[in-house]
């Protein structure tokens, strides 16, 4: 079963994954967070970037900010998969750890935080 956002960090991100063809629609969901709850909207990457396996775009918000936005995400999100996960300052941690979904889990691209031996 996938893991469901809680709140139970202080800080953030939620990471909204389209492709070409859900692209406007995910770019109005996350400028639309960003009005609705003040959140920070980052840019709608039309590449993969970090770990994440396919486009996105980054909100980032605080626990206080939280109980509104994952519901309004989950409402709004017609179908796009969203990665939401604490920022705690390990990143390994926050993309597994602490990282749940809104949709579809997707495996990301962990190696990029995995300390070289």
């Amino acid at each position: 079963m996938t893991k469901r956002p809680e709140n139970r960090y202080d800080r953030y991100h939620a990471h909204v994954y389209f492709d070409d063809d859900s692209m406007e629609r995910a770019a109005a969901l996350c400028w639309g967070a960003g009005e609705k709850f003040d959140v920070v909207v980052g840019r709608v990457h039309c590449k993969l970037v970090g770990p994440h396996p396919r486009w996105s775009c980054q909100l980032a918000f605080d626990s206080g900010q939280f109980d509104g936005v994952i519901p309004w995400l989950e409402e709004w999100r017609e179908g796009l998969t969203v990665l939401v996960h604490g920022v705690t300052g390990d990143d390994l941690a926050d993309h597994t750890d602490h990282a749940a979904w809104l949709g579809e889990a997707v495996p990301l691209n962990l190696n990029m935080f995995r300390k070289k031996s």
